[in-house]
């Protein structure tokens, strides 16, 4: 279960800051912005986490929009998140504990792929010696058998057979070191450039903060 994130709408700029308007925080012209629009501060946390503000995670839908909208822009861009708060004003001394929640948040985030990715070389590694040592006693193991056998043509099957399946055993590792630790280790990457994130908040008008909690 996750905290309500409705209603929310998007506005954000990939490649570049979002056009200034009344109201809105001036932003570094350089960063690639996010712009979240929610009723209350609690609805960008999950509901259920028990843990402190600073060390609650963020709702799952909410994590989700941020590190695809990260995704798409550019390498090393700063990246800033403006959350507009349309049922109450924007709680006083709270932007700089938002922001430490939020960057956190994703620092865990990269630690927890960073293990993720070092374990993988580590099974990879081990997967890898497991494979070596598979082929090699398959070598051996075909070319006794094959001696056993009195046509050559059988023997040459069975021997090819043996080397076959010990390069099979070296797929799992060959797969790890070529193409699955690159994915994870962007990931950190990206994890890391969101724990650098900017935050800040814009809270609602006090009028339309007492009226969106109005009976």
């Amino acid at each position: 279960m996750t905290a309500a994130l409705h209603p929310m709408t998007t506005e954000h700029a990939p490649h570049g800051a979002a056009p200034p308007r009344a109201g809105d925080v001036a932003a570094d012209a350089t960063a690639a912005v996010l712009e979240l629009r929610i009723g209350e501060l609690r609805q960008l946390f999950n509901a259920m986490d028990p843990a402190p503000f600073r060390e609650r995670d963020l709702d799952p839908n909410a994590e989700t929009y941020i590190v695809e909208w990260a995704r798409e822009t550019r390498p090393g861009q700063p990246l800033l998140l403006v959350i507009h708060l349309g049922h109450e004003v924007a709680p006083a001394g709270q932007e700089s504990m938002l922001r430490e929640a939020v960057d956190g948040h994703f620092r865990q985030r990269a630690q927890s792929t960073r293990r993720e990715l070092r374990q993988l070389f580590r099974i990879g590694r081990i997967s890898l010696l497991i494979g070596i040592a598979f082929l090699a006693g398959a070598i051996v193991i075909g070319e006794f058998v094959a001696g056993f056998v009195d046509k050559a043509s059988y023997g040459g099957i069975i021997r090819e057979t043996f080397v076959i399946g010990g390069w099979v055993a070296l797929w799992r590792p060959l797969e790890i070191f070529l193409y699955d630790w690159w994915p994870i280790r962007a990931q950190a990457r990206l994890f890391e450039r969101l724990g650098e994130m900017d935050v800040r908040v814009l809270g609602a008008a006090p009028a339309a903060a007492a009226a969106g909690v109005a009976p």
